[in-house]
């Protein structure tokens, strides 16, 4: 089949599906199915990525699948375009999804323990309701608590492919080095090249944190480049 089609296909594919396609859709689209196609696919798909390496999109393969989205270097002019308030989150929440993230399975109370404060309610709310978190399971102890996860959509959502993909943590920064924020469009904020190195550890949470507030998620149209951003402002919530 001609590369170029293949490309051409591939790329009003995935513009046109909104969400992330597996090599299994993306090969599905083509009458074909004689088992060399998915090679082909592939190709194709590798030679988009080296094309769009010097334009303000990227092709990302993520948990769910391959995507195209905004390039993080042009995130914050495009993200004019959108005039909704963006939502930022609390220091709080980002501490515990950070422990979710680094330490799953694990119960709310263990996550009270290492922070040093109580959980706000809001906060797991907020991070179901991004679909963020799971329970994953019950911890085996009186009470049966629910022991929380990360979900598909976290990975997506901070461009990652699995877990293993996270930061280790002696590759990350202090958290009082490094102020993060998750956010969305409109922020000013200087967009991290990678957004993965600004993911809060687990480790560096030790320390009694501020108290929780509610995090006050706000409704906003999202790019196709979301991730952590290190913005230097202070943590805010609403």
């Amino acid at each position: 089949m001609n590369p170029q089609y293949l490309k051409n296909v591939i790329e009003a594919s995935l513009l046109a599906a909104g969400r992330p396609l597996t090599l299994e859709e993306l090969t599905n689209v083509f009458d074909e199915r004689d088992g060399t196609i998915a090679e082909e696919v592939k190709s194709a798909i590798a030679a988009l990525i080296e094309e769009y390496e010097t334009r303000g999109l990227e092709l990302l393969e993520v948990a769910s699948g391959y995507r195209i989205q905004i390039r993080a270097a042009v995130a914050q002019p495009v993200s004019r375009l959108w005039q909704e308030r963006p939502a930022k989150y609390s220091r709080a929440l980002l501490e515990t999804l950070a422990l979710i993230a680094y330490r799953q399975p694990i119960t709310r109370g263990e996550i009270e323990q290492i922070r040093g404060v109580a959980v706000n309610p809001n906060i797991i709310k907020t991070l179901h309701e991004r679909n963020w978190i799971r329970v994953v399971g019950h911890r085996d102890v009186p009470g049966k608590p629910e022991l929380l996860g990360t979900t598909r959509e976290f990975l997506d959502y901070f461009n990652l492919k699995k877990l293993d993909d996270l930061p280790t943590l002696a590759q990350l920064k202090e958290l009082e080095d490094l102020r993060v924020q998750l956010t969305l469009p409109g922020a000013e904020a200087e967009v991290l090249t990678d957004p993965q190195d600004s993911l809060n550890t687990a480790a560096e949470l030790d320390s009694p944190a501020d108290d929780d507030e509610e995090p006050g998620l706000q409704s906003a149209a999202e790019p196709r480049s979301q991730g952590l951003v290190a913005s230097g402002a202070q943590d805010e919530t609403s």
